[in-house]
């Protein structure tokens, strides 16, 4: 049972993981098209808050997936 509980926690932090990594090309890209449209702050912020939204969401969706596939594994 704690095995099992160590997994779930890995896959989420896995997930976390893949978040970041999302919300940094997200922000990288983001910045870049919004600078064409807006000035400074403006541009950056809404480049920022849309990563944010969007790393936030990967991390959810790819750490319950990897939960979901870890406790199939070891049913």
């Amino acid at each position: 049972m704690s095995e099992l509980r160590a997994e779930l926690i890995a896959a989420r932090a896995v997930g976390v993981g893949i978040g970041l990594i999302t919300l940094m090309l997200a922000w990288l890209v983001g910045n870049r098209m919004t600078a064409l449209a807006w000035d400074p702050p403006v541009g950056p912020t809404v480049a920022f808050v849309g990563a944010i939204v969007i790393g936030i969401a990967t991390a959810i969706v790819s750490g319950r997936r990897l939960a979901t596939r870890v406790r199939d594994e070891t049913r």
